[in-house]
């Protein structure tokens, strides 16, 4: 039988460690490599070619509602497990819409998150306890999403993809200042005081 090869995607390294040293004692499953950025995760599933990938939702240069997008627009095959402690109904929907075959959070005991490998890499999808008692909850009066121009639209796009204000600059065809008033237009539409929260955010209004 082969082994289920595993990349692991986070940000915390301790975490990273800690799965590891799990998961090298299981004998069907191999990891093959880690990575902490989506930049990384990107290069990592080119070369190594993992069969399922644990992939966190906050890194530090693009949300992991994208991430997970761009990865199976790529590799359709690849079975991806969200593995995060954000708990949000909106979220859970968004990446079953982007074709995420699993979801937990980190709270969730070692004998469920080798389940949910085990189960994803047979073709099935797996939702933690916690998670499907989530998705049964109805829907609450949400508050509706920010208006933006398409000018703003474009640049957040470009910000959740990681690129830097002058990059948007260069691709966008404006000054940084322009951008970067953007940027702090964005800010404030969404309440927030940086760019990993406004992305965070708008991946919450399924703006991204």
């Amino acid at each position: 039988m082969n082994k289920i090869n595993v990349l692991l995607v986070d940000d915390h390294r301790m975490l990273l460690a800690g799965l590891q040293m799990l998961l090298a004692s299981l004998p069907a499953l191999t990891v093959v490599g880690t990575a902490t950025t989506a930049a990384e995760a990107y290069a990592a599933v080119a070369r190594l070619q993992p069969d399922v990938v644990l992939l966190d939702l906050n890194l530090p240069d693009q949300s992991g509602v994208v991430v997970c997008r761009q990865l199976l627009a790529t590799y359709p095959a690849l079975k991806i497990i969200i593995l995060t402690t954000t708990h949000e109904k909106s979220y859970v929907t968004r990446l079953t819409q982007e074709g995420a075959a699993g979801y937990l959070l980190k709270n969730a005991p070692p004998d469920e998150l080798i389940e949910a490998i085990l189960r994803v890499h047979a073709g099935r999808r797996y939702f933690s306890d916690e998670v499907q008692e989530l998705l049964l909850q109805p829907d609450r009066a949400a508050d509706p999403a920010p208006l933006l121009t398409r000018r703003e639209k474009e640049v957040l796009a470009l910000l959740a993809e990681g690129l830097t204000s002058q990059a948007v600059a260069n691709k966008l065809f404006l000054s940084v200042l322009t951008i970067e008033t953007h940027r702090r237009n964005l800010l404030t539409k969404f309440a927030v005081s940086n760019t990993a929260a406004l992305i965070r955010q708008a991946a919450h209004y399924q703006l991204l």
